[in-house]
Parts: C-alpha cells; sequence; structure tokens
C-alpha cells in the first residue's frame, strides 16, 4: 500500500467518523432538548392553581410529585 492509498484510507475514515459524530450530535441534541422540555414542562404544572389542576383532573399532590421529578427520569 502507497502513501496516496493511506491517505485516501484515512480520508474516508475521517468522512465517516464526521458523519457518525454529526448523527452523534443530533441524538445528544434531541436528548438535551427532551430534557428540557420536561422541566419546562414539570415547573409549569407546579404553577398551575387548585382550581387549574382539578379541572385537567390531578390534585395538589399529583402535581407536586410529578413536578418534582428529576428531567432525566
Amino acid at each position: 500500500m502507497g502513501a496516496i492509498d493511506t491517505i485516501r484510507g484515512s480520508t474516508s475514515w475521517l468522512r465517516l467518523a464526521s458523519r457518525q459524530g454529526s448523527a452523534l450530535g443530533a441524538k445528544l441534541h434531541a436528548r438535551l432538548a427532551l430534557m428540557a422540555q420536561r422541566r419546562r414542562t414539570r415547573r409549569a404544572l407546579l404553577e398551575l392553581t387548585d382550581t387549574q389542576l382539578k379541572d385537567i383532573g390531578l390534585s395538589r399532590a399529583d402535581a407536586y410529585r410529578e413536578g418534582r421529578r428529576p428531567f432525566w427520569d
């Protein structure tokens, strides 16, 4: 194998690694976005009034239990 073949082989490997890195980055971004959304919605749940909670069929204890869950759960 010559020097040119080695360079070509490493270039295609780098392209593959770059594509896999992009996919990994996209998955990581999606996961972080989901965690942020969970955090926002759970905090919003804690801010609802008793009347609003009753409208959606939850008690204050239910809302507190859900709202205090960690965002990764």
